[in-house]
């Protein structure tokens, strides 16, 4: 669920101020937006997928993963800032011994969302298409009630891959591969 907050124009300063009184949401073109939190099963799948790429991404010192919903400033003046529910960023966008304690001035090289129980499929669309639109090379939605993941990249059509395949980071993050079902087994 998501509900617009106020009317006056919101700076991506004072939507960090506000995520320290528990605040948790976005700031669309200045304007607040509250989302509810997602669930234990959307934060258990977070979590895994979280994992297998920080197994993948730490030893080989390709970059950061963060999850948790990191925002990214992705305009400014009026502002926008958007968390995606995991983001890669390669270590030639932001060196591996940076400590940014606000949010990221840097477009992700990998955006993940997983979908939860409130959101439509035109919504999940909408924003993988809107994180493409604002620069990103590769989104993967995630949809656990189907076990598929839909593949989004700039100027081709969506891709999607269903548990009995595998998914591979492509250029964004060379190497990289998985099964799509090993993303959803939080049985484990």
């Amino acid at each position: 669920m998501v509900t617009e907050v106020t009317s006056r124009l919101v700076t991506a300063d004072e939507l960090l101020q506000l995520s320290k009184d528990e605040f948790y949401g976005e700031l669309i073109r200045g304007v607040l937006v509250e989302q509810m939190p997602p669930g234990m099963r959307h934060g258990k799948i977070v979590a895994l997928i979280t994992y297998l790429l920080c197994a993948f991404v730490i030893p080989r010192k390709l970059g950061t993963v963060a999850s948790g919903a990191p925002g990214v400033v992705l305009e400014r003046d009026p502002d926008t800032v958007r968390g995606p529910d995991i983001a890669f960023f390669s270590a030639q966008s932001v060196p591996l011994d940076a400590d940014i304690p606000g949010f990221m001035e840097v477009t992700p090289t990998l955006v993940v969302e997983v979908g939860s129980p409130g959101d439509s499929m035109p919504d999940r669309e909408k924003r993988a298409r809107m994180w493409v639109d604002y620069g990103v090379p590769l989104v993967w939605i995630a949809h656990p009630e189907a076990q598929r993941i839909d593949i989004y990249r700039p100027g081709t059509e969506v891709e999607s891959l269903t548990a009995t395949d595998h998914l591979t980071g492509r250029d964004a993050m060379p190497g990289f591969y998985c099964s799509v079902s090993e993303m959803f087994d939080v049985s484990r």
